[in-house]
């Protein structure tokens, strides 16, 4: 059984991507601050806890990992805060490019030979913020930007091996990600995604023949919505 890594397993969109995984028959180690095996009640799910905002948190993460072979590494963790640059404040931006691009960068660099080696697959779950500027979005649409460049470079310094990569690009997608945020999804169905479109992408991807990569998987909603928070 090959071995699958999802950050952000615990809720949204890498939960729905843990979910979709373990029913195409894949062994799951989900990684958050509060994941446990209780949330997935599947034999082949493995949780670990983890802050992965921070160095400790994903060296811990890292070392466990030198113990299996990792097939997929999904980097789905992530946050965002929407304020003018000057009302953020150190530790938020510290933790949003943290959490967003290094800890990625670290995983991947802690598990590209098995993913290379066992002609796997790289997965980073973006954000259509990685494609456009938009207002308040600047430390966030950097992170994001930063880890698709770091993907494509990737995918060129790598193609020589049979290890496939994708950035995912969602808009805006109904998750717990707009809980503590000013604005959150439309309530209509054709002006927003859900969680399960990008675990479809995904299943998309794993089901290709190899030998064919999408290396940019961008999914937007029919149309444009967005609800402002009273």
């Amino acid at each position: 059984m090959k071995t699958a890594i999802v950050t952000g397993a615990s809720s949204g969109i890498g939960y729905a991507l843990t979910q979709r995984l373990l029913k195409l028959r894949y062994k799951v180690i989900g990684v958050s601050r509060t994941i446990t095996q209780k949330e997935f009640e599947n034999d082949v799910f493995e949780p670990i806890q983890a802050d992965l905002s921070t160095l400790d948190g994903t060296q811990e993460v890292i070392e466990k990992l030198k113990k299996e072979s990792i097939y997929i590494l999904i980097n789905s963790a992530g946050f965002g805060k929407f304020e003018p640059h000057e009302e953020l404040n150190a530790q938020t931006i510290t933790q949003m490019t943290f959490l967003n691009l290094t800890t990625p960068m670290l995983l991947t660099n802690a598990t590209l030979r098995d993913l290379k080696k066992n002609d796997g697959y790289l997965i980073n779950i973006n954000s259509i913020e990685a494609l456009r500027a938009s207002k308040f979005a600047g430390v966030y649409s950097a992170t994001k930007a930063g880890l698709k460049a770091f993907g494509d470079s990737l995918f060129e310094e790598t193609r020589k091996s049979g290890l496939s990569i994708t950035n995912i690009n969602p808009d805006m997608t109904q998750t717990a990600f707009y809980d503590d945020l000013r604005f959150e999804t439309s309530t209509k169905e054709d002006e927003k995604l859900l969680a399960q479109d990008i675990a479809d992408a995904l299943e998309h991807i794993l089901t290709m023949r190899k030998g064919t990569v999408v290396s940019e998987y961008t999914i937007r909603s029919l149309k444009f919505g967005i609800s402002k928070k009273r």
